[in-house]
């Protein structure tokens, strides 16, 4: 199933995709809705928590919406589908990634964290503000969304605890990411690095892990104004998603609507600025960036059998 939050009439609404339009879960389901199901299809996070009830009434729903419950995905204004008040995030997971910026050294996971005050939708603005970065870039990544509360979870039963997925691009202002020292090694920020109005476009919509056949085997790609940047799998993902479930549980409490950002792969615009360190790929099926995002860009993040999310750079 895929969820999405719409506005309609100036209110934010609860739907599913189904084919090319989207269902009211709310009005596909009355009249004679369950109680409980009433506040669980106003507000993602409720219906995420209700687990697989929740997800057979979701989908109960959009079996009886007849017409009224419809409108056309053309003329629908979708929302980032999920508002965090943080993301989970973990950086240099692809191997590819790590080859193209300065040299790092580490036997866990990077772990940071991304505000959810940058949380936009898809076909929303990302402001290019030259008081926060001249140099701002984007990174595809596959976001896990956690529909089932634990701590200490182990890899083998992480999927017990996934919900679903959903795409996020992890934009990045790479100035205040990363300062070169003069010995060539290098300093990360990673607080004003990733944390601004606009740093986390995600959608369009919240695919549930059913259907996902393997979280581990999905295309990746992102293109600039057409231009292919990054193309990869989830397969080289040197920590996998069971993994990064474990590894965040270690310390804290995961909740229903907790999201956990993978990392990116390499073709970062990073990896051709020699300024901070960046080692332009060897790679003839991608493009390698001329430069950083400019007002007017259109960024396009694929990631196979979840969504494809799109925003263009404005002027901050």
């Amino acid at each position: 199933m895929r969820l999405v939050r719409y506005l309609r009439g100036g209110a934010t609404r609860l739907g599913a995709l189904d084919g090319d339009s989207v269902v009211d879960l709310l009005d596909a389901a009355l009249p004679g809705i369950a109680p409980g199901m009433l506040a669980a299809f106003s507000d993602m996070t409720r219906l995420i928590a209700g687990g697989d009830a929740g997800l057979q009434a979701a989908k109960r729903a959009v079996k009886k919406a007849g017409p009224a419950a419809r409108t056309p995905l053309a003329k629908t204004r979708l929302l980032a589908p999920i508002t965090p008040s943080l993301i989970l995030c973990s950086g240099e997971n692809y191997w590819d990634h790590r080859e193209e910026k300065p040299e790092v050294t580490r036997k866990d996971p990077e772990f940071f964290l991304k505000t959810g005050l940058g949380v936009i939708g898809p076909g929303d603005d990302v402001r290019l503000d030259p008081a926060v970065t001249k140099k701002l870039d984007y990174e595809t990544e596959l976001l896990i969304v956690i529909g089932k509360p634990g701590r200490h979870i182990p890899a083998a039963r992480a999927h017990e605890h996934i919900w679903g997925y959903t795409v996020m691009n992890d934009v990045t202002a790479r100035d205040r990411q990363v300062t070169l020292r003069p010995d060539g090694s290098s300093v990360y920020n990673l607080g004003p690095g990733k944390n601004f109005d606009t740093c986390a476009p995600i959608g369009p919509a919240l695919v549930s892990a059913d259907e996902v056949r393997d979280p581990q085997k999905l295309e990746l790609r992102t293109s600039v104004n057409g231009e292919l940047r990054q193309s990869n799998t989830t397969a080289k993902m040197i920590w996998t998603c069971a993994q990064l479930v474990e590894f965040f549980s270690t310390f804290v409490t995961l909740q229903p609507g907790v999201v956990i950002s993978t990392g990116t792969p390499g073709g970062t615009a990073w990896g051709s600025d020699a300024e901070l360190g960046g080692k332009k790929p060897m790679r003839k099926d991608v493009a390698a960036a001329g430069g950083y995002l400019r007002p007017g860009d259109e960024v396009v993040c694929e990631i196979e059998g979840v969504g494809r999310l799109v925003n263009r750079v404005v002027a901050g």
